[in-house]
């Protein structure tokens, strides 16, 4: 595995005494002739770097040097490069990337704060870049020693992070302004769908005015049910019925086809899911754990009066992730585990390896597989996402829930065939959707290599719209697993 940047090794077997410290430089974005130079060549030296065997897009170096700081920068196919995924600076030689080298690891970097206007919304985190550190052994093999992940680390940084949330609450994810829209259950589905897509979110609360009170939710996997049932032949809801078929039927009609049964084989219904401004933000984050959902509604109580409930806000784990970005910014060394690489951890899903039973297998589709395999593996699996891939299995995309909405645009569910549209068709569709929902930056496919800090994960994951990491191999951007904001917090929470 190589990351881009540089990758830091240090001699263990037949130490000299000497200062230098071996030193991996990696160019993972492909070329025919690449050189490295930098301020340890006093910027007159190109030094050649060759590419890594089975991966021909991936160029290496290894210069040893001594420890300090030092700048760098690439010469590819006679243009100067610096590479955006790792720390860099703009200085007297142009933009050039930063590293900092150090016979002992270095302290726990402050996390960022995602979402503030001095943080650099990138697919990497803006500072300096994890130290992996190596040994080389007397036989030549490598053998990873990153910082050893021991169970005291795990305790008292899952200890820091339920003290903090227990003391917070759900009044603290409140912005200073906004807006959050409620949909009435007499609304006709058609028209929710397109206030949806409309106003770019993936999910609605509603309300039941005769009942007054918030009753559920509308959400993208109720549209991906609907057009499911659009396609079979045998249902009885016809396109032209979605004219008049209202938010109240369908969620009538989806309790007696889709919910749960009670002892006498009665639709049991489920009240919704909420929570109220002064509940602590773990007691918000174990709810959307353990009820399955990607937000709770904040709602305040009907007062003494007898007024209405008020909707707040729409809280989700990655408005959590965020709060505590904020508040260990300046006090990260208290989580101690911020720095193992993300292959350490019993975190996510992995695709097994050889000859290991304990992996889970991942689905993942070619992109011109139908759009309707895609929604029935969403709905089957239970995943709110599904990685694209071509016929090597490297990621070209995701396709989410989230991205049937686009579907709204110009009543293109009435005009198609789930069986007849592609995965790239529909992608292709939501790129010129409204909905911002799941795109960070401009980037639809948050990724990450196995050798990766928690750290990089959770930063990613603390932005808006971003629920889900790829884990991928360097170079070939093949698949090995993914990680969700559940699998974060299950694993946080203990």
């Amino acid at each position: 595995m190589f990351s881009s940047g540089t990758e830091f090794l240090q001699e263990v077997a037949g130490v000299s005494g000497s200062a230098l410290v071996p030193t991996r430089f990696v160019w993972p974005y492909g070329g025919r002739r690449v050189f490295l130079t930098g301020s340890f060549t006093r910027w007159s030296e190109h030094l050649p770097m060759s590419p890594v065997e089975g991966c021909p897009t991936v160029f290496q170096a290894i210069c040893s040097l001594t420890p300090g700081l030092h700048q760098y920068k690439f010469f590819v196919d006679g243009e100067w490069r610096h590479d955006e995924c790792q720390p860099f600076v703009t200085g007297n030689d142009g933009i050039v990337n930063t590293i900092y080298l150090t016979r002992e690891p270095n302290p726990v970097p402050a996390l960022s704060s995602p979402g503030t206007p001095n943080s650099r919304m990138s697919m990497d985190i803006d500072h300096e870049a994890f130290q992996h550190v190596q040994v080389a052994v007397s036989d030549g093999t490598m053998q990873d020693t990153a910082l050893r992940i021991s169970e005291a680390d795990i305790k008292i940084s899952r200890h820091h992070i339920s003290t903090f949330l227990s003391a917070h609450t759900a009044y603290d994810l409140l912005p200073n302004s906004g807006k959050v829209i409620a949909l009435d259950v007499n609304l006709p589905v058609k028209q929710a769908f397109h206030i949806l897509y409309e106003q770019g979110i993936p999910v609605a609360p509603l309300w039941d005015s005769i009942r007054g009170r918030f009753v559920g939710v509308l959400s993208a996997l109720d549209f991906i049910l609907i057009l499911q049932e659009l396609g079979n032949r045998g249902s009885n809801l016809t396109e032209e019925e979605l004219e008049i078929h209202t938010i109240s039927a369908w969620k009538e009609g989806k309790h007696q086809t889709y919910g749960q049964l009670d002892e006498h084989g009665r639709p049991l219904r489920r009240r919704i899911v909420h929570a109220g401004p002064y509940d602590s933000l773990k007691d918000v984050a174990l709810k959307i754990l353990h009820n399955k959902v990607s937000t709770v509604p904040i709602i305040r109580s009907s007062a003494q009066d007898g007024s209405f409930p008020q909707l707040l806000h729409l809280a989700s784990l990655s408005e959590i992730l965020r709060c505590i970005c904020r508040h260990f910014k300046h006090s990260s060394s208290s989580l101690p585990i911020l720095l193992q690489p993300i292959c350490k951890f019993p975190l996510g899903t992995w695709l097994p390896r050889i000859g290991d039973q304990s992996g889970r297998s991942i689905t993942m589709l070619r992109a011109n597989a139908s759009l309707s395999l895609a929604l029935s593996l969403l709905v089957q699996a239970e995943v709110s996402a599904i990685p694209i891939v071509d016929e090597n299995d490297s990621l070209v995309d995701t396709y989410s829930r989230s991205d049937i909405t686009a579907l709204a645009k110009d009543t293109v569910y009435a005009k198609m065939h789930l069986d007849e549209m592609s995965i790239h068709q529909a992608l292709q569709l939501g790129q010129d959707a409204n909905s911002p929902y799941g795109i960070f930056n401009g980037q639809r496919c948050q990724m990450c290599l196995p050798s990766d800090p928690l750290q990089k994960v959770i930063e990613r994951l603390a932005n808006p719209g971003v629920r889900r990491v790829i884990i991928v191999e360097a170079g070939s951007k093949r698949v090995e697993g993914i990680i969700s904001l559940g699998d974060v917090f299950r694993f946080l929470l203990g």
